[in-house]
């Protein structure tokens, strides 16, 4: 099988980072080309890991250059308002995207403009698919565009969607406290991410307005439709933290029931919803999802618990990976029809 060309546009950062690590592993996908708009030079310099693995150079964003590579995929690693002035030109040149900002997350642009900024590519927000395989995959598949979605909506999404869906807990009232490791705050050095801020710290943040609660609340709405939940909007609280490691989020995530719950109810609802996604593991009996059970890995581990008549649900994934990079290429898969799994074992 032929391998598709893929470029890479912002493959500085961590996120860069992990694309070209699975890319050198994936069975049917090559890197062709790399830029960026703040760091150039060889790959090999930039990141010192791929010596005598890559030997491309980071160049400046180009649309006609990038055109030139005959890529199949772009995926973009750049942030966001950056990367709704990258797509347009791509997609112009009939090039389909994987985008990992927040730039096309939200189909509301008013929502976006609330929480965000002014955006300047309605065009690419109607054409976006949201990419949570678990539930938009025949939609993935023959998308152009697919917003990879954030990695805390994600470590959220996954242990509530199932339960909303069925009816098994109510959609308002939600609140999801979660932690992540550092490497979510990006590459970019910052007193709030220098050593001895971070270190034996554990701190709150974005208190009330993480711009990730609206892209929650509006992707587990959206998947009520079609089910007898359908019309409801959920309402949640979402509280993150940073924890002093590199990488990894783990949601604790407090609901109500909507008739007196049962693990086994819970358990067996989720089990089903995800009987046959190969990413997604139902923990059971005394092992919860954990960072260092997910770490370097596109798993998501998810749990249910009742407490005291309440429900207790857990998500646990690599912020880096099913956060973001390794969630990409597996979007990527299901667009060029190879299997699922491809370069992520």
């Amino acid at each position: 099988m032929k391998k598709i060309n893929v470029v890479l546009v912002g493959g500085s950062g961590y996120t860069g980072f992990e694309i070209i690590r699975i890319l050198l592993r994936h069975p049917h996908a090559q890197l062709v080309a790399s830029c960026g708009e703040s760091q150039f030079g060889p790959l090999e310099t930039i990141h010192p890991h791929f010596a005598k693995c890559v030997d491309l150079v980071q160049e400046a964003f180009d649309a006609d250059r990038i055109a030139a590579h005959k890529p199949d995929v772009a995926i973009l690693c750049a942030p966001h308002k950056v990367a709704m002035q990258y797509v347009p030109q791509l997609r112009a040149k009939g090039i389909r995207c994987v985008d990992l900002s927040a730039d096309y997350r939200l189909k509301d642009q008013a929502l976006y403009e609330k929480w965000y900024c002014p955006h300047t590519d309605g065009a690419g927000l109607a054409e976006a698919v949201y990419g949570l395989p678990e539930f938009y995959a025949d939609a993935i598949r023959t998308a152009g565009l697919v917003a990879n979605p954030g990695c805390y909506p994600t470590s959220a999404t996954l242990p509530l969607a199932p339960l909303l869906r069925t009816g098994l807990i109510e959609p308002t009232g939600i609140i999801v406290n979660a932690a992540s490791g550092v490497s979510g705050a990006g590459k970019s050095p910052s007193q709030k991410n220098h050593y001895p801020e971070r270190n034996e710290n554990y701190e709150a943040y974005g208190v009330g307005n993480h711009r990730h609660t609206p892209e929650i609340e509006a992707n587990l709405t959206a998947l009520l439709a079609g089910t007898a939940m359908a019309g409801m909007k959920v309402d949640l609280i979402f509280q993150p933290h940073l924890v002093p490691m590199d990488r990894g989020i783990l949601s604790t995530i407090y609901a109500t029931p909507a008739k007196p719950a049962n693990v086994e109810e819970l358990t067996q609802c989720l089990q089903a919803a995800y009987a046959d996604k190969p990413f997604v593991r139902v923990r059971t009996g005394d092992t919860l999802p954990a960072t260092k059970y997910v770490a370097n890995t596109n798993f998501c581990d998810i749990a249910a618990r009742v407490v005291k008549g309440n429900v207790v649900l857990f998500g646990a994934l690599d912020n880096m990976l099913k956060g973001a990079s390794s969630q990409a290429i597996q979007n990527m898969n299901l667009m060029f029809g190879f299997d699922e799994t491809a370069g992520l074992f």
